[in-house]
Order: C-alpha cells, then structure tokens, then sequence
C-alpha cells in the first residue's frame, strides 16, 4: 500500500477482530479465537483464522511469521483508522459536517451522561 493510497476500509467482521487485537496487543490466531468467544461463543478458530489471513492480505494486519504461530497485529492505530472511517461518515451522511455528526450523537441517546459531561471538559480546555 502507497503512503497516497487510502487504507482499506474494514467489514463488520474486521472491524470486531480489530478492536480485539488493539486491545490484546500482538496475538496469535488462537489468542484472538479466545477473546472472540468472550462475546461470541459461536465464532469458530478457523473462522477468525481465515479472517485473519484476508485481512493480512488486504494489508489491515501485520504479520510476524518467525515463529510457528504467526503474530498478527493492526497495521494502523487505533486512533488512525478510526478518524479516516469518521472522516468518510462525516463525508458521506452529514454532508461533510462535523458538528451534524457530533448533534446526531448527542440528539441520539448514543452518550452517556459521563460521556456528555468528559466532551464538556474537553470543550472547556480547548478554549
């Protein structure tokens, strides 16, 4: 992947494998299987072992093969990926308007009061 080239865009299922692995660290397959099915009972290993491979195909992933049980890991930060899929929110459902997006959340029900009351702290700093 170029450094002008847009990462690939995560599925549902990436996305679920991603947000483990962030908070796992560097993991092997069965790792990860393991921590799927905290939430996922059903979710078989070589599901999230296929899975894996096609995001390490698709360059979301890194992987260490110098050991047997190969080590996969984000390609990108956490932070990273997560503003470039709300920049592509932002761009395509509030006509690039941020405050649209921030006002939906908030109109939604989708913060909680502890929330509402950290962004309220942030807003207050950044003045």
């Amino acid at each position: 992947m170029s450094t002008t080239e847009a990462p690939p865009k995560p599925t549902p299922s990436e996305l679920e494998m991603l947000r483990l692995l962030w908070q796992l660290g560097p993991a092997t397959a069965r790792q990860v299987h393991e921590a799927a099915t905290a939430t996922r009972p059903d979710m078989g290993y070589a599901n999230v072992l296929r899975l894996l491979q096609v995001m390490h195909a698709k360059g979301l992933l890194a992987r260490d093969e110098s050991a047997r049980a190969h080590i996969y890991a984000p390609a990108q930060p956490q932070d990273s990926l997560q503003t470039s899929l709300i920049k592509e929110l932002i761009h395509k459902a509030f006509a690039g308007s941020g405050k649209e997006l921030v006002l939906a959340a908030l109109r939604g029900g989708h913060v909680s009061k502890k929330e509402r009351e950290e962004i309220q702290e942030l807003l207050k700093r950044e003045e």
